[in-house]
C-alpha cells in the first residue's frame, strides 16, 4: 500500500502508530450525533488499527485499503477506506472530524482513492459503491 499525494493533502497508510491522533480527530461528538459511538480508548483504537494492517481478512476475500487524510498542514482530518470485493467492485467510505466538513476534504479523499482502485486495482470506475459515514 503506498501513499497517496494530493494538493491539499496526504493519504498516508493507516496503522497502529495513527491511534493516538486518530483518537481525538474521531473523539469529535458532531461524528455521533445520529448513530454509533467514539472509539471505547486509544488502546481499543490501536488494535482495531493492527488488524487493518493485515489489509484483509485472513481467507484473503477481500482487499482492505485504509488511508489517514494528513492536511498539509500536518493535522489529521480523518479517514477514508475502501474494500475491494472478490468481484473486483469496491466500497468506500470515509469519516472528517467536523472542523474539516464541507471543504472539500472528503471529496478530494475519495476521488484520490478512486483513482488508485482504477489504476492499481482493476477496479473499473462504474463497480465503486460511494458510501460515506
Amino acid at each position: 500500500m503506498k501513499t497517496l499525494n494530493t494538493a491539499r493533502c496526504i493519504l498516508e497508510p493507516l496503522t497502529r502508530a495513527h491511534a493516538p491522533e486518530m483518537f481525538q480527530v474521531l473523539s469529535d461528538p458532531a461524528l455521533y450525533e445520529f448513530e454509533n459511538a467514539p472509539p471505547e480508548s486509544e488502546t481499543w483504537l490501536r488494535n482495531r488499527y493492527e488488524r487493518l494492517e493485515a489489509r484483509g481478512p485472513a481467507d484473503k476475500s477481500e482487499i482492505w485499503l485504509n488511508w489517514v487524510i494528513r492536511l498539509r498542514c500536518g493535522a489529521l482530518a480523518g479517514y477514508v477506506q475502501a474494500t475491494v470485493l472478490p468481484d473486483r467492485s469496491a466500497l468506500i467510505a470515509y469519516e472528517l472530524n467536523s472542523r474539516y466538513w464541507r471543504q472539500g476534504i472528503g471529496s478530494l479523499a475519495v476521488s484520490t482513492v478512486l483513482d488508485e482502485l482504477h489504476a492499481n486495482h482493476a477496479i473499473p470506475s462504474s463497480t465503486v459503491r460511494r458510501v460515506s459515514c
